[in-house]
């Protein structure tokens, strides 16, 4: 068993519970059996597989399932229990699991030492996008993007209206560039054109993301709509508003796709250690992390997938230790070190150390195939993580 500071087991096995199979979750798990072996874990989630969702857009190259890990293989890997079912519990639900010490749901009973939430956070809903003309990031976790798009447009009956991908921040952008390339190396005559509400592209990003680009945006011909809302489409048309004047109007489109984010409500408030806060108390036994999880600390509490493993690392960690004889726990102090856009294959714009140490093209790439090299790692059982 590898050492844990301020960690002093106060008896062999404990029962741990983990809603959510994300990055926070599996972070988790693996930190918990490397400290305790023969820890009793659960891994609620309602998929068959984890999802390395920050790859997605990589469908356009590659098989979905290059990016899927079976629960059943995690579960051998690392001694877990995967149960198939999907739990969004509440504040009061919470309440109720730390006084019963019990999950109860369906003809399951579960009773845990330690409850861990990690259920992340879900889209932003824009319009009701019920039809075979709109896509979203769901879709994409089903089906391999060029399998998606090219079943589209070749179903199209010679149409060659432009593709619509709403939202610019960095899952939009990120797909952006990978249907361009797509829609090249598969000879498709659709272009492409990109729907923001804001003035410029990656808004939560410096200046000089956005600059560089809408800079290869115009070398590969993409359109730009700014200050522009969607709302909605309907067979080969999208309708759209001008965000300053309110005008409404139309232009051809043969698919929308949408990328607005995640919502930031609903959240559980944790304390600096990841313990869930509820009415103001704190329920010692039910820890929270990844994109549902605020944390009252100086750490980050942004979306990404960085925080949600640090987050997902730390609480695990401090489950440990407070079911030790010390219940010395380690406050949230992780600070984002970087963040890469993908542009591509070859090419990405990011961020390294601070945020105005803007890294551009193949070094930048690199830096991302080095952080995703970390995270694949740690499936493994191999902690690389320093920081």
């Amino acid at each position: 068993m590898a050492f844990l500071p301020f960690y002093i087991p106060a008896r062999k096995q404990l029962k741990i519970v983990i809603v959510g199979g994300g990055y926070a979750g599996i972070a988790a798990l693996t930190t918990l059996v490397q400290y305790m072996p023969d820890a009793e874990i659960t891994i609620i989630d309602p998929r068959m597989h984890h999802l390395k969702i920050t790859h997605l857009q990589e469908t356009f190259r590659y098989p979905l399932s290059d990016f899927l890990v079976p629960f059943t293989a995690l579960g051998q890997r690392f001694g877990c229990r995967h149960v198939c079912a999907e739990l969004m519990p509440d504040e009061v639900t919470l309440q109720q699991w730390q006084n019963d010490k019990c999950i109860t749901f369906d003809d399951h009973s579960l009773p845990f030492d330690y409850l861990l939430i990690a259920t992340g956070a879900p889209a932003k809903g824009l319009v009701n996008h019920d039809s075979d003309y709109i896509l979203d990031l769901n879709d994409f976790m089903e089906t391999a993007g060029s399998e998606l798009l090219s079943k589209h447009l070749t179903g199209q009956g010679g149409r060659k209206d432009p593709i619509s991908v709403i939202g610019g921040g960095a899952t939009g952008i990120q797909f952006l560039f990978e249907i361009v390339h797509f829609l090249q190396r598969h000879k498709f005559e659709n272009k492409l054109r990109l729907i923001e509400s804001g003035e410029r592209v990656l808004r939560q990003f410096p200046d000089r993301f956005a600059h560089y680009v809408q800079s290869s945006m115009t070398e590969l011909e993409i359109d730009f709509c700014p200050d522009t809302y969607f709302r909605g489409q309907q067979e080969n048309i999208i309708l759209l508003e001008e965000k300053n004047t309110g005008r409404r109007y139309e232009l051809p489109s043969s698919l929308s796709l949408l990328f607005a984010g995640k919502q930031q409500g609903n959240q559980f408030t944790a304390n600096t250690f990841g313990q869930v806060i509820v009415n103001h108390r704190v329920l010692p036994y039910i820890f929270v992390a990844g994109d549902c999880s605020h944390y009252q600390s100086f750490g980050s509490n942004a979306l990404t997938a960085q925080s949600a493993v640090r987050k997902g690392k730390l609480a695990a960690r401090n489950i440990l230790r407070h079911s030790g004889l010390l219940k010395i726990l380690e406050p949230y102090m992780h600070h984002d070190i970087g963040y890469v856009v993908s542009l591509g294959s070859t090419d990405a714009v990011g961020w390294l150390a601070l945020e105005n140490n803007v890294v551009t093209g193949i070094a930048a790439s690199v830096i991302k195939e080095i952080v995703e090299a970390q995270y694949d790692l740690l499936l493994t059982g191999i902690d690389t993580y320093l920081i």
